[in-house]
């Protein structure tokens, strides 16, 4: 079913964006606002499927010290197990910033097709928080990268997972 734009994100044009905030992106930035008065991060997320909030989130980073604790990472964690299923695609994302790689990789992952922010990285960077970097940082190749990754290959002998995990797929679908 194709979705009418108006009815995802209700905006009206304004002078500066075009664009005014819906119900979804305004929660968002009260849970980033939350946060921010707790101690945390100025992120927020709400996840929406057939305009009803299913699944919020803030950066967790302050309370929990893990660092996959993001905001889009959370919602999408819990809407993946209150309908006990990886495949997010008729679900939408409203975020209060510009996702991190991680966050928008995940969104990938969960086959999330639209997603929407308030801030762009560059009110980010102007707070000094953005993840500007870390995109730059994971568009050269890995010998150019700090992080040092390296290859230990497989032994001859051993199992190959990748291949284990191919043969028990094919195997699954010829039941």
């Amino acid at each position: 079913m194709k979705r009418d734009r108006t009815d995802l994100y209700e905006y009206s044009r304004t002078k500066k964006r075009g664009r005014t905030l819906n119900q979804f992106m305004k929660q968002a930035i009260e849970l980033a606002i939350q946060n921010v008065q707790e101690g945390g991060q100025p992120f927020g997320a709400v996840l929406v499927k057939e305009n009803e909030v299913v699944a919020k989130g803030v950066n967790e980073l302050h309370h929990t010290h893990d660092v996959t604790g993001h905001a889009e990472i959370l919602a999408i964690r819990r809407a993946q197990e209150k309908y006990q299923t990886s495949d997010l695609s008729t679900f939408t994302m409203y975020a209060s910033g510009f996702p991190c790689p991680m966050c928008l990789t995940a969104m990938y992952y969960a086959g999330i097709k639209e997603a929407y922010y308030c801030q762009p990285t560059e009110e980010a960077r102007k707070q000094g928080i953005s993840t500007r970097d870390m995109y730059q940082e994971l568009s050269k190749a890995n010998v150019d990268r700090e992080l040092t990754l390296k290859e230990l290959p497989l032994e001859p002998t051993e199992k190959n997972p990748m291949a284990l995990w191919k043969e028990q797929r094919e195997a699954a679908k010829r039941v």
